[in-house]
């Protein structure tokens, strides 16, 4: 199945089949081209790997793209770095970028306009991970590819 672990041993049923990073330019731009590059890349995935990429994960991984994208360009200076990974059952979304500081989703306030990516991608993901790095961070989400989301997903 030419994944890019061939050759190392590693059996893991989670290993990734498909990996895929884009630098993405400071221009307005740049969060369609992410988005982009994510139906391309899951499109890729269901016809190179035959995995059941469902619609539900197509539309959350765009969603999750462009939410995670658009706060790295608004509170870091410098260049946003995106990797996408897949395995048999999920798509990770990684992105990277220049400022440390770790966000934290706010408390749920109807009256606040704006300001809710990290509530909704919270929301719709099965796992969300926040790494510092020696140079800023990296946030990685989880979506499963199926329809059906996991009972933590459900549960909350």
């Amino acid at each position: 199945m030419g994944s890019h672990a061939d050759g190392d041993g590693c059996t893991a049923p989670d290993e990734y089949l498909m990996r895929a990073g884009y630098a993405l330019g400071g221009d307005d731009g740049c969060i369609a081209d992410a988005r982009h590059h994510a139906v391309t890349f899951l499109d890729q995935a269901r016809t190179g790997h035959h995995l059941p990429v469902s619609e539900r994960a197509r539309d959350l991984t765009q969603l999750v793209v462009s939410e995670l994208v658009t706060n790295a360009r608004k509170y870091a200076p410098g260049p946003v770095l995106m990797e996408l990974r897949i395995t048999a059952v999920s798509v990770d979304i990684v992105v990277w970028d220049s400022e440390p500081t770790v966000p934290a989703a706010r408390a749920a306030d109807p009256d606040r306009i704006g300001q809710h990516g990290l509530e909704i991608v919270k929301a719709v993901t099965e796992a969300l991970f926040t790494e510092q790095e020696p140079v800023g961070k990296r946030i990685t989400a989880r979506i499963a590819l199926s329809d059906t989301p996991s009972s933590d997903t459900a549960a909350r």
